[in-house]
């Protein structure tokens, strides 16, 4: 099945190109209402390049990322377990041709020390990656339950796995599933069929349609939250930010779940990979901010993730326009927070360690959030967009929001992040009414006496 009609996307690009400002100002105005845009809509908004008009997009984005959202940036660390890899993609470090690539798949005991080093930075949810090949699946099950039996010096452990790794036949999706983890994420990487398979040549990652039709797959086998995403410059942004609306919408149509999450991830230069060094398409910061504003606009219930990929000053930008969940103190390759790592996927821009990113984001009036509360109970699919859908969803995640920092803070903050963190809280708490504010402030000084996991 194939749900992404190139041609109606091409055209739709054509007829909406100078389309007049009075008009942008209406789609501006109407994405206020928090009901999302429709892809024609959002079409327009990316042919904006009048500054004033441009200025209008990004506080409108900032004003709906406030209003479902609010201050909260949920941090992850990825944790990538294995680079073999018998695909071929043009713009990977782990492709099969990549000869120089020191090639490593870890131990459940490497991933436990992974783990471990991970926690000691302050993180409860841990994204799990891995190269593709015939034998990949066989240690991933294995993996998420060596990362949830994993407890740190403080006795923490992880309270979520999510999975970004290839696409998995019916059966390993229903295994999946009851390995109790998050999102499972698939990248389309790009949607324009003609660039897909000049920038996958061989492997089973040469199979578009396989690629494309892997969210409905597990959405029908158990899995309840999804997350897709494009990589950036392979191809025309406008073109594949439309595609990405296309892709939503297809699952909220079919299932009444649209994607649980977008990925936004820009080409970066990767060892021995051609098509990272000669980017196709290259996306400018401007356009870049502008198409991440535009998804927020149009999908405004959806958490849209920004890797380590970017810089720190365009990624504190981004944290306005739509962005709300970042990794922090990344590492790229198996086994990378144990000794640095060989073997790299693509190269880091942001570097800073976890608590460095932690005080800047705080310093910046932002919440660093670890909380798993609508996992853990159960506010997930269906129900999860029932209450992201119209904002309510909020309710919920600043409380979590601020709990969770009380216990970086008690576990993790040095002096200053601690001074900080502990202001930001309590201006927050004027934020969370009533009955609410109450509970929340018995949950933070159980905290401060060595609970734990507290959450709504």
């Amino acid at each position: 099945m194939n749900f992404i009609d190139e041609s109606r996307l091409t055209r739709m690009l054509g007829r909406t190109e100078g389309t007049h400002a009075k008009k942008v100002k209406g789609i501006l105005k109407k994405a206020l209402l928090l009901k999302g845009l429709s892809m024609e809509e959002a079409a327009i908004l990316l042919h904006i390049e009048d500054m004033e008009l441009l200025e209008g997009l990004f506080t409108t984005a900032k004003k709906v990322k406030d209003e479902i959202y609010g201050k909260r940036l949920v941090f992850f660390a990825p944790l990538y377990i294995s680079n073999y890899c018998s695909n071929n993609c043009l713009y990977c470090g782990f492709r099969k041709d990549n000869r120089k690539m020191s090639r490593r798949e870890l131990t459940v005991e490497e991933i436990k020390e992974e783990t471990r080093l991970i926690l000691e930075q302050g993180h409860k949810r841990i994204l799990l990656l891995s190269g593709e090949r015939e034998d990949s699946f066989g240690l991933i099950i294995p993996a998420i339950e060596a990362i949830y039996s994993v407890k740190d010096s403080k006795g923490s452990s992880i309270r979520r796995v999510n999975l970004e790794i290839a696409p998995l036949e019916k059966e390993q999706l229903r295994e999946v599933s009851r390995a109790k983890i998050g999102t499972y994420t698939v990248f389309q990487e790009t949607y324009h069929r003609e660039t897909y398979e000049k920038m996958h040549p061989e492997g089973k990652k040469a199979d578009y349609e396989r690629r494309l039709n892997i969210m409905d797959m597990a959405l029908k086998n158990g899995l309840n939250d999804v997350g897709i995403g494009v990589l950036f410059g392979l191809y025309d942004y406008k073109f594949e930010v439309l595609a990405l609306l296309q892709h939503a919408g297809h699952l909220d149509d079919t299932y009444g779940i649209g994607p649980h999450t977008i990925s936004v991830p820009r080409v970066k230069p990767a060892n021995n990979a051609p098509g990272s060094v000669n980017v196709p398409k290259p996306v400018s910061n401007t356009d870049f901010k502008k198409l991440v504003a535009v998804l927020r606009l149009a999908v405004p219930y959806t958490g849209i993730i920004l890797s380590t990929r970017e810089p720190v000053n365009l990624r504190s930008e981004l944290f306005n326009l739509g962005i709300s969940q970042i990794s922090a103190g990344s590492r790229t390759s198996p086994g990378g927070y144990n000794s640095g790592g060989k073997g790299e996927q693509f190269s880091l821009n942001d570097t800073r360690n976890t608590g460095e990113v932690i005080r800047d984001v705080i310093r910046r009036g932002f919440i660093p959030s670890f909380c798993t509360g609508c996992y853990r109970l159960g506010r997930v699919g269906k129900d999860f967009m029932d209450l992201a859908k119209p904002g309510l969803i909020k309710a919920h995640c600043l409380p979590n929001a601020l709990t969770t920092l009380q216990e970086y803070i008690e576990d993790y903050a040095d002096a200053e992040t601690r001074k900080r963190g502990e202001e930001l809280i309590e201006r927050m708490m004027r934020c969370v009414p009533g009955e609410r504010r109450k509970r929340t402030e018995e949950y933070r000084s159980r905290i401060k006496k060595g609970a734990r996991d507290l959450y709504f």
